[in-house]
Parts: C-alpha cells; structure tokens; sequence
C-alpha cells in the first residue's frame, strides 16, 4: 500500500511515463499508457482528463496524436499532480483523519506525523516531473510491476 490514493498513484506513473515519452520525442496514447503502468483504460482516461484540465499533461487528436507535456510542466513538482487528483488533505491533514487535529489541539500521532507529512510534502514541492526521464529511459527506473 503506497501513501496515495490508488488514482494519484497512477496519475504519477502516468505522467513519468508520459514525460519519459516526451523527452524521447514521442506523443503517448492512452492504451500504450495503460499498458506500461498496468492501469485500467477507462479509470486512465478520466485521470489523464483531471490532468489535462489542471495543465499538466496536454493532448493532440489524429493518427500523430497523444498525450505530452510541454516545457512548462516538465519543471512542474509532483505535488500539482497530487493536488489535481487527491486535493492538499496530504500535505496537511492529520494522520488519523480528524477534523478537530491542529497544533492546539493535537491528536495522538500529531507531532510524529506532522515531521513525516513534513518530510513527504517537501520531496513533492522539490521533485520535478521530468527529474527521472533519463534513468526510466535506460531502463533503471520501471513504472509497472
């Protein structure tokens, strides 16, 4: 079980591949996604939508069409894909899903998960999209199990 949500998580692998594909010179389609993260087509396509609509990822229809993204978004962190599907509760919720949990009024795991959630939301903000293009390319790196 990962940190995030079975749809961030392959909204990321979507778009590492999707930015692997791009520095490679190439537009993805949505069955050649599917198949190299092990996703779902129809549960790909609305993530890949949720995606295209916050910027991240960018389309073009036609026999040369597919999925790529564009300069601006490869210097994007991870951090706008989690927020585009699974929203900032990660980088500011409480360990155990309370609403009343705040430095006032600190649930049980508070303190020791706040340095955790620290730690995870500072990775995201850091990690640019395509900081792992070259190592998936040559194959150091796999996206599907």
């Amino acid at each position: 079980m990962g940190i995030f949500s079975k749809t961030c998580e392959y909204a990321i692998r979507a778009v590492f591949y999707i930015s692997q594909r791009t520095h490679e010179g190439y537009k993805a389609g949505i069955k050649e996604i599917a198949a190299s993260i092990d996703s779902p087509e129809p549960f790909l396509a609305k993530i890949l939508q949720k995606l295209a609509k916050a910027g991240i990822v960018h389309s073009v229809k036609g026999p040369n069409g597919g999925f790529y993204i564009d300069a601006d978004s490869f210097k994007r962190p991870l951090s706008d894909i989690v927020t585009a599907i699974d929203g900032d509760e990660i980088f500011t919720g409480c360990a155990m899903g309370l609403s009343y949990c705040s430095e006032l009024n600190p649930c049980p795991l508070h303190n020791d998960f706040k340095n955790v959630r620290n730690r995870i939301t500072n990775m995201l903000y850091k990690t640019s999209i395509s900081q792992f293009d070259n190592e998936l390319i040559r194959g150091q790196l796999t996206l599907n199990k």
